[in-house]
């Protein structure tokens, strides 16, 4: 899409250059698809383009991973297997990168130029992005104008659907993923309405060597929801504890799903999750029951 009202782009990663009418470009995928009067009143004037901004894309320590805001989909998709050849660290929650990235359902140009931190930035209940890095604990680092500098749990950095913590002005600098999680058990589980369509559910549950059991539910809310457990709960346990901290109002409601169904299948996979995670590695988990068809949910939101 042209972006008619923009009358400069200013390469800068330095937030005391920002002013009304602003915004950051990293990959651009969103700002090129909404339009320069998509996020807010006012049209955008000017671009603050980080593609200059020389960020090494990811940083591999043995505390954990950090992912620079401008680090695209593609780059954190080969990253498995870049850490497989190396055969240095045991981190199962490695495996939860490419699911993520899958739920694009995004061509290759876009893996190429979208980012993790513009994902996140975009802030939609959808945004894979959002899911892996809350289901990893990941930490925020923001930047603000004066040098100011602050971290803060990437599931309280989404605030509802489309909004965020971010200041007038504020810039996400990266992501850091801790290696107590990276280490977890995990499992993995997703929904849409349709083959190629948007996430309506995406769970990630993890068990740590404790034995301590964390469910994080995106998607089906209008931003991420956790739930922790010092050991792995029972099943009314964690029906309780879904009901007690997903109220009604918190299930996001759009063309890829109503919020009943949103609901429904948080439980059921959650309980798959449950499942999955109590059992011995190499055995299979064992879940009673059958999916609601998605032909038959569209048939009810039409009816």
């Amino acid at each position: 899409m042209d972006m008619n009202t923009i009358e400069a782009v200013v390469r800068t990663t330095d937030p005391a250059d920002w002013r009304d009418g602003d915004a950051w470009l990293a990959g651009g995928t969103v700002l090129f698809s909404y339009g320069s009067t998509a996020f807010g009143p006012e049209p955008l004037r000017r671009l603050l383009d980080l593609g200059s901004a020389g960020w090494w894309p990811i940083t591999v320590t043995a505390d954990g991973i950090e992912l620079a805001a401008t680090c695209t989909v593609a780059e954190l998709y080969a990253l498995p297997e870049k850490l497989a050849e190396e055969a240095t660290r045991d981190w199962p929650g490695l495996d939860l990168i490419r699911p993520c990235c899958d739920s694009f359902v995004a061509s290759f140009k876009v893996w190429n130029m979208s980012t993790v931190g513009g994902n996140l930035c975009t802030s939609l209940p959808a945004g894979p992005m959002i899911s892996l890095c809350a289901g990893l604990d990941g930490t925020a680092t923001v930047l603000g104008p004066g040098g100011s500098r602050r971290e803060l749990p990437v599931a309280d950095f989404i605030t509802g659907d489309g909004q965020n913590a971010l200041a007038p002005g504020e810039l996400l600098r990266s992501v850091s993923l801790p290696a107590s999680a990276l280490s977890s058990k995990v499992a993995f589980r997703r929904l849409s309405l349709s083959n190629l369509g948007r996430s309506g559910v995406l769970l990630i549950g993890r068990l740590d060597g404790g034995g301590r059991f964390t469910l994080t539910v995106t998607a089906a809310t209008k931003r991420p929801v956790q739930l922790r457990f010092a050991s792995l709960p029972g099943a009314a346990e964690l029906a309780d504890g879904l009901g007690a901290a997903i109220p009604a109002g918190q299930y996001h409601d759009d063309i890829h799903g109503l919020p009943e169904w949103r609901r429904d299948m948080t439980h059921r996979l959650a309980e798959e999750i449950r499942a999955e995670l109590r059992t011995p590695a190499g055995a299979p988990a064992a879940v009673s029951g059958d999916f609601w068809p998605p032909q038959t949910l569209k048939t009810k939101r039409g009816a």
